[in-house]
């Protein structure tokens, strides 16, 4: 059973999970911020692209800041929420949750919102189809 660091629990579902690797650190060997924010631009497209059925782009990211470093061998848990479609765009508000190295211990490392654009064939934004 997992148990979350300050009782406060991920939002959204559950999208993307992955395990930090050597490769993914610096010198320090904590995992890279920008690694991690990769991952979870990763899980908007595929949210964002199963909401649009469709080719998605990001268009912006706002603010994220990092609460708790990444660790090699932690398992990096994105969960991704659509908080609002609008025409041709939707914002998503991502999670980024460590889940510790051989352990029930998961802790919040970052959490950013995400907008991305649904694209036609040609590349131009499209509108975001009614769910």
């Amino acid at each position: 059973m997992v148990h979350y660091a300050n009782g406060q629990e991920p939002t959204g579902e559950l999208t993307l999970r992955t395990l930090a690797m050597p490769s993914d650190a610096n010198a320090a060997m904590d995992i890279f911020g920008g690694w991690v924010m990769a991952q979870m631009d990763l899980a908007c497209g595929i949210r964002a692209a199963e909401r649009a059925k469709g080719r998605v782009v990001t268009a912006a990211v706002k603010e994220m800041s990092f609460a708790k470093p990444m660790k090699i061998g932690d398992t990096l848990c994105i969960y991704t929420h659509v908080t609002r479609v609008g025409r041709t765009s939707m914002t998503l508000k991502v999670e980024a949750w460590a889940q510790r190295y051989l352990s029930d211990v998961m802790e919040k490392v970052t959490d950013a919102d995400f907008i991305m654009v649904a694209l036609d064939a040609e590349g131009r934004p499209k509108a975001v189809p009614a769910e």
